[in-house]
């Protein structure tokens, strides 16, 4: 049986008039459905490619990218997306701003898809807001209307990049048992671009641990940690294994040879 989603091969190289950059290289992975996969990896090193390639928002130069199988060529309409900020029309109230892809698509809304909304801003912790405007709110609140938004079309796929990025720590930490807590009532397909080691461990099935451009999959980690995930994970012995296996991609001591190289230095300094 074919993966739910699948990277084969797949480069990507930018084109443009300074020149070319390429930024993915032989990217090779699978996920299963309703597998929660986080992201990681060094700035630049094109972790927000790999998702636009997988919306079908762009084609890959190199290889493809598979759903249950089949190349995707396009947008899809399966997939909802969490941006890093989450773009609400400062217009629009909640509801509206909830409703907007619906009302785009379709140039109207029906009492059911309008119930479905006020359910899923009741979902993500806003029972009380439905008619605020978005400079209202605080930027957790914020994001939870842009995850009822893109949960809207019941999507099969979840797609965040660095959705709790620009989050205090309290906020992020808060939204992130928001969003399992949504995950374990139902189930999706997540990938989940961030740049906090203990954030993608303590959301994961699985880690996809990123190199420096032109990049590439170096190492797939699975968490192995159980079901539901709450405050308790945290204080769990392996926890802090996987975290400190992850960091150590990013975070590598000094060789001996470049230690005996600098204390040789010092010493010359010295004298």
């Amino acid at each position: 049986m074919n993966p739910f989603v699948s990277f084969k091969q797949v480069g990507h190289t930018y084109h443009s008039d300074n020149g070319s950059v390429k930024v993915l290289n032989n990217v090779n992975f699978d996920v299963e459905k309703n597998q929660f996969i986080s992201i990681v990896g060094p700035s630049g090193c094109g972790k927000s490619t790999l998702l636009r390639l997988l919306s079908g928002l762009m084609q890959s130069t190199e290889g493809q990218v598979e759903i249950f199988g089949r190349q995707v060529t396009e947008p899809r309409e399966d997939i909802g997306i969490v941006f890093q900020k989450p773009t609400l029309l400062p217009w629009k109230n909640v509801l509206e701003n909830v409703l907007f892809p619906l009302k785009h698509k379709f140039g109207h809304i029906t009492n059911k898809e309008r119930d479905f909304a006020k359910q899923l801003i009741n979902k993500v912790g806003l029972k009380d807001f439905h008619n605020s405007m978005p400079d209202q709110l605080s930027g957790g609140m914020q994001q939870r209307v842009g995850i009822a938004r893109a949960l809207l079309l019941d999507p099969d796929i979840l797609i965040m990049d660095e959705p709790f990025s620009a989050l205090d720590a309290l906020t992020r930490e808060e939204m992130g048992f928001e969003l399992l807590r949504l995950w374990n009532e139902k189930p999706k397909t997540v990938l989940f671009i961030t740049h906090s080691i203990s954030e993608a461990v303590l959301l994961s099935d699985k880690v996809l641990v990123m190199g420096p451009r032109p990049s590439t999959v170096v190492e797939e980690i699975n968490i192995d940690l159980p079901r539901p995930r709450t405050l308790d994970t945290i204080q769990h012995r392996l926890f802090a294994e996987y975290t400190g296996k992850i960091r150590e991609h990013f975070y590598s001591p000094p060789s001996t040879q470049q230690e005996n190289e600098s204390n040789i230095s010092q010493i010359r300094t010295v004298a």
